[in-house]
């Protein structure tokens, strides 16, 4: 778990403990490892003796806890030290690094990684038993994962880039349980691009639903987490949306994403029509200029304005955002013209959530798309193709607003 931490955390605490060179490192990425360990063997006593630590008016039982001992085992990161647990009455047997095992490579991050692959707790009990001996039921992994919340929330809070030349933004839907009945959450999330081309999700957020209100929100979140400037942003076509990031961001560009006009403006379509309707609309958004794609658009409502008049209607009412990307080269507006990066990122989250019917709560959806994103963008190690043109054709658009780390 301590090797997917957010990089920005590893980083400050590489610079806070002065760290220079791999040994350093290593030591780190092993303290955390063992810290963690640590974290689960406490909470395995805590279920053990029916209560938390300090929490006396809730303790049933004679049995308390009695300090630790030291031990040392074998991980895939070198010699671990771990101090275990006791209890007064010599009842607790750690589960997690069992009292005579001293190597613990193979049981290192298991039951995250099948928790964030969408395992359900009976499946994660089953397969630690039969692979590892080790008895974990349905509380105990509530308990190993919610010991990354804190985590979570030190992810939600960290410190971002001062400038974005690219955010997209987008919701996904899940059903959970809340107050004894199933509801639908929307799940916000933010995907920025900063100055050197690399893609990072800036923060994932659960609220009731998708609304303009809300984004405005998560706006303002960012901006509080230290972002003072977005270049460009791309978003779907919600309501409002475009004076939530006017609110927040007055400088920002905004691009409508083509894709969601599609599919807004052929709702008024027959079905029949719908694939030679999509056809006639790709002059437009592929035209390589403004002017040639408003005659595009008017070609467009030409021949089909008299049958399908909201359809035409709809892409005038929205034009000034859609037609953002056409000042810009080829490179950039292949990057805005569509939120398809955030939507290929929703889709590697529903691979693994599909087989959840409803989360049982906030916190249960919240650890999971956590630990799937973090799989996902530890694999966001280059900058986006021919970066170093793109950032100077933004560096002559938006000038002093690009701020170039050298």
């Amino acid at each position: 778990m301590a090797q997917k931490r957010e990089k920005s955390t590893l980083r400050k605490l590489i610079d806070e403990r002065g760290i220079k060179d791999l040994d350093g490192v290593q030591n780190l990425v092993k303290e955390l490892t063992s810290g963690l360990i640590q974290e689960i063997m406490d909470a395995e006593l805590e279920e053990e003796l029916g209560y938390s630590k300090y929490d006396y008016k809730n303790k049933q039982t004679d049995n308390a806890r009695n300090g630790h001992y030291k031990k040392t085992v074998i991980s895939s990161q070198g010699d671990v030290d771990l101090s275990v647990p006791r209890d007064r009455n010599g009842e607790y047997e750690p589960q997690i690094v069992k009292k005579h095992q001293m190597d613990i490579s193979e049981i290192e991050d298991k039951i995250l990684f099948l928790y964030s692959q969408g395992t359900s707790t009976r499946d994660i009990e089953k397969a630690m038993h039969e692979l590892y001996g080790i008895d974990v039921d349905a509380t105990r992994v509530s308990k190993i994962t919610d010991k990354i919340l804190p985590i979570i929330q030190e992810w939600q809070n960290r410190t971002l880039e001062s400038v974005y030349a690219m955010v997209m933004l987008d919701a996904i839907h899940y059903k959970v349980r809340e107050d004894g009945m199933v509801v639908k959450k929307a799940v916000y999330i933010a995907i920025g691009t900063d100055l050197e081309g690399k893609k990072d999700v800036l923060g994932i957020w659960i609220g009731a639903n998708e609304s303009a209100k809300y984004w405005l929100g998560v706006l303002n979140g960012l901006k509080n987490r230290g972002v003072q400037d977005i270049l460009i942003a791309s978003v779907d076509g919600l309501t409002g949306f475009s004076d939530a990031i006017e609110a927040a961001f007055p400088k920002t560009e905004i691009q409508r994403c083509v894709i969601h006009q599609i599919r807004s403006s052929t709702r008024y379509v027959s079905y029949k029509d719908v694939k030679a309707v999509t056809a006639a609309l790709k002059p437009i958004y592929k035209a390589p200029t403004e002017e040639a794609a408003l005659a595009a658009l008017d070609e467009f409502e030409q021949n089909w304005g008299g049958k399908y008049p909201m359809a035409v209607r709809s892409w005038r009412e929205h034009w000034d955002e859609l037609a953002t990307m056409f000042k810009y080269p080829e490179q950039i507006r292949r990057i805005i013209y569509t939120t398809n990066a955030i939507e290929n990122f929703n889709r590697q989250l529903r691979k693994v959530t599909k087989t959840k019917s409803a989360f049982v709560s906030d916190d249960a959806l919240l650890k999971q798309l956590y630990l799937v994103t973090m799989q996902i963008t530890e694999k966001w190690t280059m900058p986006v193709r021919d970066w170093g043109n793109i950032l100077m054709h933004l560096m002559i658009y938006f000038g002093d607003r690009v701020e170039v780390r050298i």
